[in-house]
């Protein structure tokens, strides 16, 4: 049951559409690092960095650029991000069928953000600002899922423990039948004095009887009906 599992595991694997995922990594940081208040700012303002890139008017402008046949609600469930206020660095992750066009979303994504911050920055006190740029570009496509060697794990300890769990079962509704004078002994306690013999018995003492007969010589006799 459980290779049976593993098998199916691994064919539904290969069936699959393979989704392809690349990364890239933007860094803010604060035109006065000294300046702690500025620091605490933007940690708060990641995530309004994150949700600004996921929004449909900027999403569609990374759409535009890679002339994409896509909605932005389907671009955007494509992606996803992780903001770290320790370094103060957000993540994109971008996944694709075609491991190309995953790391040309993910790097047009970030350069465009890129571009739109440094535009605002202009527009504020050079003190005030917050630097924005790529701490690493799109990183080499690898496979997101689906995950084969996994699927096969997993559908081999499934089927393992449906295996076993099957054993169980019919011991447990076995148990309850009553087979020997033993088992009626375990299960009322009671002795049992004598048993009803099987009529294939019957027929196996009754064969041996007229073969002992037939070799000593000796005709069998019939029961008399009246």
């Amino acid at each position: 049951l459980a290779l049976n599992a593993a098998g199916s595991a691994y064919v539904f694997s290969k069936v699959q559409t393979p989704i392809f995922k690349s990364s890239v990594a933007l860094s803010a940081e604060p035109s006065r690092p000294a300046d702690w208040g500025q620091s605490q700012a933007i940690k708060n303002l990641l995530r309004l960095y994150v949700q600004r890139m996921q929004s449909p008017i900027m999403v569609q402008q990374v759409i535009d650029k890679l002339q994409l046949d896509v909605t932005p609600q389907t671009f955007a469930s494509q992606l996803n991000f992780s903001a770290d206020e320790a370094t103060l660095t957000i993540t994109i992750e971008a996944r694709h069928p075609i491991p190309a066009v995953a790391a040309k979303m993910a790097q047009t994504l970030a350069e465009t953000f890129v571009s739109i911050r440094n535009q605002e920055n202009l527009q504020i006190d050079q003190r005030d600002r917050i630097l924005v740029s790529l701490l690493y570009n799109a990183t080499s496509p690898d496979i997101y899922s689906p995950k084969t060697s996994i699927n096969v794990a997993a559908g081999a300890i499934l089927g393992a423990l449906i295996g076993v769990l099957i054993v169980l079962v019919l011991e447990w509704l076995e148990s309850d039948i009553v087979r020997t004078a033993e088992d009626v002994e375990r299960h009322i306690g009671v002795t049992v004095l004598g048993a009803i013999p099987t009529i294939a018995d019957n027929a196996s003492e009754e064969s041996a009887r007229r073969r002992f007969l037939q070799r000593s010589g000796i005709a069998p006799v019939s029961a008399k009906t009246n």
